[in-house]
């Protein structure tokens, strides 16, 4: 692939107009190296809304071949059963693809997305927004140096009562599960960034409140390569209380990371030392779109490689095989 030169402002297109993509507009309008200009939505009033607003193209079809002459790369925010086609059919034609989470509904188009990612020497990220928040970046640098000694324990939840009602997440020939496909694809991905590959998984289904046909409660327990057990709890259907998203419990120390702040402690000393401002999320997207930019220009490595990509995918499928024998599962690795 042609790398941009360093002043070209770089071309968007956004395919879908729904809930996610109006984030990616957000935060893409902050920065002066991107350009919005076109949206693809085969729904015509959302279409329009946005293509007026941001003064750019509108196609009802992503395969339009008038829409590559009007791009530079894109960003994928429809439902998931779309990204495998979508994104192969950019990638094919040299379009870098940032597709949001997850990748694929499974790792076989997952591995393909990044076969062809390779091949054509394209630019491939999954969206994983809280990858760039400062204080899961800090919280790396934290574990890495060692002062919490080692890492025995982690945990990760995202709980908060969301109706579903009338959200195509929980139809599960679009979205390819329930809540643990939805969130847990962050989960693993953070997961793997904070304490390395995961190996294995065991994954335990609770009361299905909301009466989908997908889970909207999961517990999963992993095993990471190093030998950290961790759990991620993910629910649409309950609300957990706590400043904190994530907890981490080494031999010499405990970390925590908030929502509007982060801290650690050392053992034997009863002194937190705070660090971080908390989770924003339009930062955290134009992060993203900042280092997709600078890869599509050569000038920086991807933070979430295609190889973070394709874990993530299959964490989230073994944890699916897992739930349905109610046994630990080994995940698929590369």
């Amino acid at each position: 692939m042609a790398k941009l030169s360093k002043d070209h402002v770089v071309r968007f297109g956004v395919v879908g107009c729904g809930r996610i993509a109006q984030s990616h507009l957000q935060a893409l309008s902050t920065l002066p190296e991107a350009k919005l200009t076109a949206v693809v939505e085969n729904r015509a009033a959302a279409g329009k809304a946005v293509s007026e607003e941001y003064k750019c193209g509108l196609f009802a079809d992503f395969r339009d071949p008038a829409l590559l002459e009007r791009i530079d790369a894109v960003i994928v925010c429809t439902p998931p059963n779309l990204h495998h086609g979508i994104g192969r059919h950019f990638l094919e034609r040299g379009i870098p693809v940032l597709c949001e989470k997850p990748l694929t509904i499974s790792s076989a188009d997952a591995r393909d997305l990044v076969a062809v990612s390779s091949q054509k020497d394209v630019v491939l990220m999954m969206a994983s927004k809280f990858r760039y928040v400062d204080d899961i970046i800090k919280s790396k640098a934290i574990i890495e140096s060692g002062i919490l000694g080692r890492i025995i324990l982690y945990e990760n939840s995202f709980c908060s009562r969301i109706n579903m009602a009338d959200r195509w997440n929980s139809q599960k020939e679009v979205s390819g599960g329930g809540v643990l496909i939805d969130n847990g694809s962050h989960s693993a991905d953070i997961a793997r960034y904070l304490v390395g590959p995961i190996v294995d998984v065991h994954a335990q289904a609770g009361p299905q409140i909301q009466g989908r046909d997908v889970e909207d409660t999961i517990r999963v327990q992993f095993l990471s390569k190093s030998g950290v057990l961790g759990t991620f709890d993910l629910s649409w259907s309950i609300t957990k209380e706590s400043k904190n998203y994530i907890q981490v419990f080494g031999s010499e120390g405990t970390l925590q990371v908030g929502w509007k702040g982060s801290r650690y402690c050392q053992e034997g000393s009863s002194k937190w030392i705070p660090f971080g401002t908390g989770y924003d999320k339009t930062r955290a997207f134009a992060s993203q779109h900042s280092n997709f930019i600078d890869c599509i220009k050569g000038r920086d490595r991807a933070v979430i490689t295609p190889e973070d990509s394709l874990a993530s995918v299959q964490v989230v499928e073994a944890a699916y095989r897992s739930a349905g024998r109610n046994n630990w599962t080994r995940v698929e690795q590369g």
